[in-house]
């Protein structure tokens, strides 16, 4: 007769996607992992599968994470307020519980290079952040709040590569003022 699972499976997927986050995917052993989400080592095979399953599975409760952060608060602001945001989220960071700076751009600089299944998730995720910036963008050039000059998918493009280099800033515990200056002079090209 199987045993009952004797733990959340989101609450462990959660502490092993901090973990993962905090310290990449090389780094983290299976040993890190079984402490760190407080089960068995069998019971995360059984339920994860190997250290890659629960990677990419780890990886994908982080990307629902802030997908529906962002979801949640965007649609109700202008889209100055939304690209506002959306830099303020990139160098604060979702809470203090969090480790600094983005699983997503830690996934693409560490596996996406030689993992296709890492590749074709990062490049989904980077494909969803410009066209959620893209139909923001699209929307402040409709009432005027931002230029015309170029499409809104390639002031997508310039947007996200920034946010992008925040990201990495942020992993390096970069003074603020700093990447508040560095956010400021990227968004200047919405008004030019």
């Amino acid at each position: 007769m199987a045993r009952a699972k004797e733990f959340e499976e989101d609450v462990v997927l959660l502490k092993a996607m901090k973990l993962f986050w905090e310290q990449g995917y090389e780094k983290t052993s299976i040993n890190d992992l079984v402490e760190r989400m407080g089960i068995h080592r069998r019971s995360l095979y059984d339920t994860f599968g190997d250290k890659h399953m629960l990677y990419l599975r780890a990886f994908d409760r982080y990307k629902t994470l802030t997908n529906n952060r962002l979801g949640a608060l965007i649609p109700n602001s202008t889209p100055k307020q939304a690209i506002d945001f959306i830099f303020e989220y990139t160098i604060q960071g979702t809470s203090a519980d969090n480790p600094v700076g983005c699983m997503m751009v830690n996934m693409a600089v560490e596996l996406a290079s030689s993992d296709p299944e890492a590749r074709a998730k990062v490049s989904e995720s980077f494909a969803y952040w410009e066209q959620m910036l893209a139909e923001v963008i699209s929307k402040g050039q409709k009432n005027g709040d931002f230029t015309s000059k170029r499409s809104a998918e390639e002031l997508a493009e310039s947007l996200h590569n920034n946010l992008l280099g925040l990201r990495v800033l942020t992993r390096s515990l970069t003074n603020k003022d700093k990447l508040y200056r560095i956010a400021d002079m990227a968004k200047v090209v919405l008004y030019q």
